[in-house]
Order: C-alpha cells, then sequence, then structure tokens
C-alpha cells in the first residue's frame, strides 16, 4: 500500500514537471500599433504585456492593460484612454486562441518556424475572430514571438469623430513581439 502511494506521488511530480516545462510566459511582451495618414503619424507602445503559450497543445493567450500603451504625445495618450479606447470602461484587450501549427514547430530545436494563430480577439468590449500569420524563433531554450497584421477600429466599435478621422487610418498596423521563457 506505501508502495502504491509512493509511486502515484512520483507519477504525479513527473508529470507535473513535464508539464510545466510545455509551458512558456512572459510579463514584459512588446505590442505596437501605428497608424500613418498625411495628417498625423500616430505611434504607441505597450511593454507590459501577459502572454502564455502551451507548446503541447498550442493554447496561446495575451492580456493588454490599455492603459499601458505610452504615446509620444501626452494629448494623444489621453485621447487615447478616454475617447477612443475608453480604459476605465473597457480596461484589457485579450486574445485567445491557438496556434494552428503547434506539430510543425520544434520548440526544441533551434530555428525560424512560421505559425498561424487563430482565436478571439476582444478589443473595447467586442470580440471578434482572427487568424494571423507570424513567426516563432526558437534560440537556447527561448521563444520569441513575432507578427504583424491590421485591426480595424470600426470592427470593434471605436469610433473616430469626424473632426479627427483625417488623422486615423482606417486600418491600424499591429506588432505583437514576445520573447517567451520555460515556466518553472
Amino acid at each position: 500500500m506505501k508502495t502504491n502511494k509512493l509511486i502515484i506521488f512520483a507519477s504525479l511530480i513527473f508529470l507535473g514537471t513535464n508539464l510545466s516545462a510545455q509551458k512558456y510566459i512572459t510579463k514584459n511582451g512588446h505590442i505596437r500599433f501605428y497608424s500613418e495618414t498625411p495628417m498625423e503619424t500616430i505611434d504607441a507602445h505597450n511593454k507590459q504585456v501577459n502572454c502564455a503559450l502551451d507548446s503541447q497543445t498550442g493554447d496561446f493567450v495575451f492580456k493588454v492593460l490599455m492603459k499601458s500603451f505610452e504615446f509620444e504625445k501626452a494629448l494623444m495618450q489621453e485621447h487615447f484612454n478616454e475617447n477612443y479606447a475608453e480604459s476605465d470602461k473597457y480596461p484589457n484587450a485579450m486574445f485567445k486562441g491557438k496556434v494552428t501549427n503547434i506539430a510543425d514547430i520544434g520548440f526544441s530545436v533551434d530555428g525560424e518556424y512560421p505559425a498561424t494563430i487563430e482565436g478571439d480577439l476582444t478589443i473595447h468590449g467586442v470580440t471578434n475572430k482572427v487568424k494571423h500569420n507570424g513567426t516563432f524563433t526558437v534560440k537556447d531554450g527561448m521563444i520569441k514571438g513575432l507578427a504583424v497584421f491590421e485591426v480595424k477600429p470600426a470592427d470593434y466599435k471605436i469610433r473616430i469623430p469626424s473632426a479627427v478621422s483625417k488623422k486615423i487610418a482606417d486600418s491600424l498596423e499591429i506588432t505583437v513581439d514576445v520573447k517567451l521563457d520555460k515556466m518553472d
């Protein structure tokens, strides 16, 4: 009886160690959004992005605090938080989805791997299905994820007043850049 409990306990420790070795996280990922029109360039950065990846299942999640976006001009940041993102009402943006070609990515072998990510992107309280391509670069046990894609504010019910509509592009370029460390 005592031997059975020891075997079960050892198996649980082994499984727990094995499972956690397949999860990667960061709390300081980087998301940039960029808009350029003849009248205005908007370039905002957020370096407090939480992200987790399960390299076994392909589960991939992000959580972004909207007030953590930093702008070159303080007035832009204020307008972003108060008028567009409504950051007090919708404090976070989230992505919850999967790397659909997870079997093609060698997380234990250094190299660069194309990735297809799809899931639900929630911004401003609106959730849309998205599918984008990116890359994972594996080097010395660290994983770097990079994707560049477009988001239309109108798709997330973000209203741009006509007085400033010529200053903000219809589609914003989003760059996601995360360095993921193996979860201990």
